[in-house]
């Protein structure tokens, strides 16, 4: 007996669904992607485990009544293990930055914007004491660079002190964790608290919200994280989001760029939704012939900056206490010149929630 038409065709398309199984199977981790009208088309990516970067998600997504705060205490801290540490930066770099990724075994679920503590081993020799905690912000999503929710990585600058006198480094002056974590191979232990903070956090609630992030150095850490979440990852966060999203980085000069290869490859691939701007000290000068520092490359964009706020956009500001007094100034400066009042638009934009800083 012959075929009806009806069941020939049913059992092609299950054989397609059949083929297209196994196809997506044999490659594994694959993800295809097809930019239209600069968003991306739904992008299917089939991880390891046969699941997408969604299984980690409060519901609605952007619910932010169970964000994970303090799980794990100085007290009785994680103990997670190094897997990789990775210099960063190029040989004209001022100092030294790594990528430091550290397996939690997923027991320390965390949300883009928080910071983990680390407690370096040993005791201080000031007081005896063991090292007390120290913050480092986040630079990956909370998939981790792996996608298996179960790591994180830390965006590490080692810190060293030149002394005049010796005319080289001070071994006795330097920092005592991130030499540590910069030092550290794969298989260290690493006690960690945290995570903790909810100051940098996304406005996920709103998809169209700018977000503006102001950097400097390892400032950079919870933007990657951003960025990974909005572009990068198949999250719904990346399916929602329809704002711009815009970075201002300042370095000393362009082998010490953090992240460029990820930073281009986003911009080509969504120039509606992403921008980068940097601030490379050394090898640029501002408008008054000076040194060109992170404030000044901000004021370059001072009226379309001001005119996103305005509309409702986020802006962030990350990295050492040092940047903020010229971004504030400059700020003022800009107030003046648009007969704003600066503290009543600073102020404005706190209660509104679109202000967030964390300097250190």
């Amino acid at each position: 007996s012959f075929s009806s038409p009806r069941r020939t065709i049913q059992h092609e398309r299950l054989t397609m669904k059949f083929s297209a199984v196994v196809l997506a199977l044999a490659l594994g981790a694959a993800s295809a992607f097809a930019p239209v009208n600069n968003r991306a088309m739904p992008r299917t990516v089939v991880q390891a485990q046969g699941t997408k970067q969604d299984f980690l998600e409060a519901s609605p997504y952007y619910d932010m009544s169970e964000i994970p705060v303090n799980t794990y205490k100085t007290k009785s801290p994680f103990v997670g293990k190094i897997t990789s540490v990775k210099r960063i930066v190029g040989p004209k770099a001022t100092g030294e930055t790594c990528d430091i990724v550290i397996d939690h075994q997923g027991k320390m679920p965390y949300w883009e914007g928080q910071s983990f503590g680390v407690i370096p081993p040993g005791t201080n020799p000031k007081n005896g004491k063991p090292n007390s905690v120290r913050l480092y912000s986040i630079a990956s999503s909370r998939y981790g660079d792996d996608m298996t929710g179960k790591t994180c990585t830390l965006c590490v600058r080692r810190a060293t002190y030149w002394c005049p006198e010796l005319g080289a480094e001070d071994p006795a002056k330097k920092g005592v964790c991130s030499n540590y974590l910069c030092d550290a191979t794969p298989g260290t232990e690493v006690k960690m608290t945290g995570p903790s903070g909810k100051v940098m956090l996304m406005p996920e609630d709103k998809p169209e919200t700018d977000i503006i992030m102001v950097a400097t150095g390892t400032g950079i850490a919870p933007y990657r994280s951003f960025w990974k979440r909005l572009f990068i990852e198949e999250t719904p966060a990346a399916e929602a989001y329809k704002g711009l999203a815009w970075l201002f980085l300042g370095v000393a000069n362009s082998d010490a760029l953090l992240y460029d290869e990820e930073l281009q490859s986003i911009k080509t691939k969504f120039p509606d939704n992403f921008r980068v701007d940097y601030a490379l000290s050394r090898e640029m000068e501002n408008k008054k012939g000076g040194k060109m520092y992170i404030q000044d490359k901000v004021e370059e964009y001072a009226d379309e900056i001001f005119e996103r706020l305005d509309k409702g956009g986020h802006i962030y500001f990350c990295g050492l206490k040092g940047m903020m007094p010229g971004i504030q100034d400059m700020l003022a400066e800009v107030c003046k010149t648009k007969k704003i009042d600066y503290e009543e638009w600073q102020t404005g934009l706190k209660k509104n929630g679109q202000w967030h800083v964390e300097v250190y």
